[in-house]
């Protein structure tokens, strides 16, 4: 017999909606959970590295500690890694099976091979030649060869352009938090650029990717706020949603993405010193095309 609340509804448990959206579907994904954790772990497993091609060199950790987690879900090492069981969520919830999936900023291996993997047929796009040499070198030794993530060197400004001939079922990615991680010093990185030339350029790359989705299709985005040189929010998430609203996105969802505690109590004491709250979350920001 089913549970049923004071109104008389069926009441449907966390294991019920496990099975059907591998995640609840609620507003708050928390990835301290045990089944996101046993998720994730089974992905690593696999054989995903996607902090391999990301020169630490060029992250500033003491910026890092001072602002807020970075890109995607955790972080390893020096670099932050996008975090596999949210891919796999975010794909099912929002990409048809068999779907298409563009990534304008594609980073490391994981979008790519996660996608592939479950059927889906990844393309994305990233500046640093090293970072494709090694995401496609990952994928050969995980995925069948004739089941490869597409990847292409290069600035996403430059490569979306009229030409492009295929449209794509999502639009998924994890932008630069501006220059809290500068990824190099190559002309068409935008992580490298000040916060009003980056803006520019993030609301390029943004329109052209949308020109390719399909009507009807979703946009994900996951996104962290930053702090200015001052300590003072740069207003990079609202800064996001309004690109997307720019070139006729609708704004439909948001998450808020819990990240592992980790280092935030080690840094709770100094951050309250200047009464700044220590960031443990992430925004899932998702838009359709109308």
């Amino acid at each position: 017999m089913a549970n049923k609340d004071l109104f008389g509804n069926e009441i449907i448990d966390d294991v019920l909606l496990r099975d059907k959206f591998i995640e609840p579907p609620f507003s708050v994904l928390d990835t301290k959970s045990g089944n996101w954790q046993k998720r994730k772990r089974a992905w690593i497993s696999k054989g995903l590295k996607s902090e391999v091609g990301r020169d630490a060199t060029t992250f500033n950790i003491s910026d890092w500690l001072k602002k807020t987690p970075t890109n995607g879900a955790s972080n390893m090492s020096d670099t932050s890694i996008f975090d596999p069981a949210l891919c796999e969520v975010l794909y099912h919830w929002f990409c048809p099976e068999n779907g298409t999936i563009l990534d304008p900023f594609a980073g490391g291996s994981v979008r790519g091979i996660v996608a592939n993997y479950l059927g889906y047929k990844y393309t994305g796009i990233d500046i640093r030649q090293e970072q494709i040499d090694s995401n496609r070198e990952q994928a050969m030794d995980i995925l069948p060869i004739d089941n490869q993530p597409q990847w292409y060197v290069g600035d996403s400004n430059m490569l979306l352009d009229d030409n492009w001939q295929t449209k794509f079922d999502m639009v998924m990615s994890c932008p630069p938090y501006a220059d809290l991680e500068v990824y190099s010093d190559l002309e068409g990185d935008i992580s490298n650029k000040p916060y009003k030339q980056f803006l520019e350029l993030y609301e390029s790359i943004i329109d052209k990717s949308c020109k390719l989705l399909k009507k009807g299709g979703y946009a994900c985005f996951v996104v962290g706020e930053v702090r200015d040189k001052n300590g003072f929010y740069i207003g990079f998430v609202p800064d996001t949603i309004k690109a997307f609203e720019k070139c006729g996105m609708k704004f439909y969802n948001e998450a808020i993405l819990l990240n592992a505690i980790a280092s935030a109590s080690i840094r709770a004491n100094g951050n309250m010193k200047s009464k700044k709250l220590v960031k443990v979350h992430q925004n899932v920001l998702i838009f359709i095309k109308p």
